[in-house]
């Protein structure tokens, strides 16, 4: 089977002809590592969305796990044609799955959620009622998040030094799990930088958002992937995609470090006139220097992080590249492509 490899996303979801009635709920969830879980998910995820409206598409995201999710995916897709199956040509990450996933979805309202059951699927129609009341998107607040210390301690710090340096207030009890309407999932399709971080686009469009407190549940099978190391680099990448704060106050540093430099200069120099010229110390001569010269190294490796950036967004390679889908997935995606003008495939 030949890769598809997307490169703009559908400008209306496709509403195939095929199906007696289009979805009223999509729910996209990027999948890796959750060979054991997906069955579970799935159960879960039809009890609940079943009690709101039988017309629904679940929407799976494989993101190269290097375990069996793939085949448990197309098992499901084979038994329920609600069930869509999309799996990258490698590992993109989480927020590029969610990308995928929002491109090919179709529901007049979509569920974003993660694949490891702490978000709990009996939940969506309490989302679901809230979004009834006015709402374009409804967060899912984590009140009693059940994760280890650590995990928590790393995710509140993330949270906190991401809102400070890209200026978006965004709640370190919400995760992923949230409900949309198609207006803004139509409209986040649009935005195809590089850099994704799925939260603070959706809160840079700015829609009536509310949340609502949610039960929060421990890990179904196995354990989390993301490691301190991991959202790290994707605090530094989302601050740098999102703001231009590390510049300024790079610069307001340059300039402060510039004032104190001319008025200490201006003290030695009065010294010296009333006093005599000391001999200076070798000493605090070096440390000035090396201090003086790590901080302009560092500013300048600053500006070089953003001109990198600036630089892979230029060459406009595709998100993410599908290399297999389910085949109604693939029925969709055509569709869409056939509705937009663009071909998507290879």
């Amino acid at each position: 089977m030949s890769p598809l490899s997307t490169t703009a996303p559908p400008s209306e979801a496709a509403r195939s002809p095929h199906l007696k009635s289009p979805p009223h709920i999509s729910v996209v969830i990027p999948v890796y590592k959750a060979e054991t879980i997906l069955d579970e998910l799935y159960r879960r995820l039809r009890l609940a969305l079943e009690t709101v409206t039988p017309h629904f598409e679940i929407i799976l995201v494989e993101d190269c796990g290097g375990d069996r999710s793939w085949p448990v995916i197309e098992r499901l897709a084979q038994a329920d044609p609600r069930v869509h199956g999309l799996q990258f040509s490698r590992n993109f990450g989480q927020h590029y799955g969610i990308t995928a996933g929002l491109d090919h979805c179709s529901g007049d309202w979509v569920v974003v959620m993660d694949c490891d059951l702490q978000d709990q699927p009996e939940e969506i129609p309490r989302l679901y009622a809230k979004a009834q009341e006015g709402y374009d998107v409804v967060l899912a607040l984590r009140g009693a998040r059940q994760d280890p210390l650590r995990k928590r301690l790393t995710s509140w710090l993330y949270y906190r030094l991401f809102s400070y340096l890209a200026d978006i207030d965004i709640d370190g009890d919400s995760g992923n799990f949230r409900i949309m309407s198609r207006q803004v999932v139509r409209n986040f399709t649009r935005m195809r930088e590089q850099l994704r971080f799925f939260g603070g686009q959706v809160q840079w469009m700015g829609f009536p958002t509310t949340g609502i407190e949610v039960a929060h549940d421990a890990r179904f099978d196995g354990a989390s992937t993301y490691t301190f190391a991991k959202l790290w680099k994707l605090a530094a990448d989302t601050i740098i995609a999102y703001s231009d704060k590390p510049l300024r106050m790079a610069a307001r540093l340059g300039l402060t470090m510039a004032v104190v430099s001319f008025l200490f200069g201006s003290f030695i120099l009065g010294r010296s006139l009333l006093h005599g010229s000391p001999i200076p110390g070798w000493s605090s001569l070096i440390v000035s220097l090396y201090f003086i010269g790590g901080l302009i190294i560092g500013i300048l490796g600053i500006l070089g992080v953003y001109l990198g950036k600036a630089f892979d967004e230029t060459k406009k390679r595709p998100l993410y590249i599908v290399r297999r889908a389910t085949p109604n997935a693939a029925a969709v995606a055509t569709e869409a492509a056939h509705l937009d003008g663009v071909d998507h495939a290879n």
